[in-house]
């Protein structure tokens, strides 16, 4: 076993979640062994093509990796990791949400806005597979925008927005452009926790509290904490201080603020410290933004594997 490779106890988690062959289009490579080759891209970055001969062709690494990307596999398996945690007592829902800008390399760039044109004879089969895997995936093939790529003061850069249990554990993630502002996709990021019961009931997706920095303070952002009824941590903003004792009476009372709980958002820091210890997220080296959002989620799972 190399390093960064599943333990046993690990694969034993992961197994009963993993795809089965539906016997019409052949048998899959073993799981263990490309899914270990896909771990060791996103720890070390490095190119496909020079994924070491243990872990198999690197064309089938990739391609089970860009279709588990496609078709949510890869959430899939996070919240299932997630939902044994919870079910054991395990997850901190005193729940952080922060985002990260990370550097696109110029390899990110140059994603096909068309499809290729089908190939004929031996090729056909695997030309469906990769057309089902594009379709099955979110929107893209619109420029630079449509892939999460944008231009904001680090450059050419993408934005991982995230939510994080109390022991530093990624709960959701989400892909945009770098220059979209955090508070946009906060919904979103909170929306998109999703933690299965292991019996009857809905998922899981409502924090017993929740700490952001400034950036989140807002009416839409605050209105919606209430009207769900989530406790909540977020300092106000300077200027929107100001208005309010502009108006007096009539400028309302300040929102709460907890300096304790607040000190608790460090979680968040240290989950994106966490994250971007892989180097293929720490660095975009991926064309397609959902392709980008698979890799964040198999490191994620790796996080809650591993603590």
């Amino acid at each position: 076993m190399g390093r960064g490779d599943l333990t046993d106890a690990e694969w034993e988690r992961l197994r009963p979640f993993l795809p089965v062959s539906n016997g019409r289009c052949g048998r899959w490579r073993d799981h263990r062994q490309v899914i270990d080759g896909i771990l060791h891209r996103v720890r070390t970055g490095v190119q496909w093509r020079d994924l070491p001969e243990r872990f198999g062709p690197w064309k089938t690494v990739y391609e089970r990796h860009r279709l588990w990307s496609a078709d949510g596999t890869w959430e899939r398996l996070l919240q299932q990791v997630q939902a044994a945690a919870d079910a054991a007592g395990e997850i901190d829902w005193d729940v952080s949400v922060d985002s990260t800008i990370v550097r696109a390399h110029q390899h990110a760039a140059g994603a096909r806005t068309e499809p290729p044109p089908a190939p004929k004879g031996v090729e056909a089969a695997e030309h469906r597979r990769n057309t089902l895997a594009e379709s099955a995936g979110p929107p893209g093939g619109g420029g630079a925008g449509g892939e999460g790529l944008g231009r904001s003061r680090g450059g050419f850069t993408s934005k991982l927005h995230l939510s994080a249990d109390g022991r530093c554990r990624p709960l959701s993630l989400i892909v945009t452009a770098g220059q979209r502002a955090d508070c946009t996709q906060f919904i979103d990021v909170l929306e998109k926790i999703r933690v299965p019961r292991t019996g009857p009931g809905r998922p899981r997706g409502k924090p017993a509290s929740l700490a952001a920095d400034k950036a989140y303070s807002n009416r839409p952002v605050r209105a919606y904490l209430r009207r769900r009824g989530i406790r909540h941590t977020i300092p106000e903003k300077t200027d929107s201080q100001a208005a309010r004792l502009r108006k007096g009476s009539r400028g309302g009372r300040p929102p709460g603020f907890d300096e304790e709980r607040y000190k608790k958002r460090n979680t968040i820091e240290r989950a994106i410290n966490r994250l971007k210890q892989h180097r293929a997220v720490a660095t975009r080296y991926d064309k397609r933004g959902y392709v980008y959002l698979g890799t964040a989620t198999a490191a994620a799972l790796t996080i809650w594997l591993r603590t």
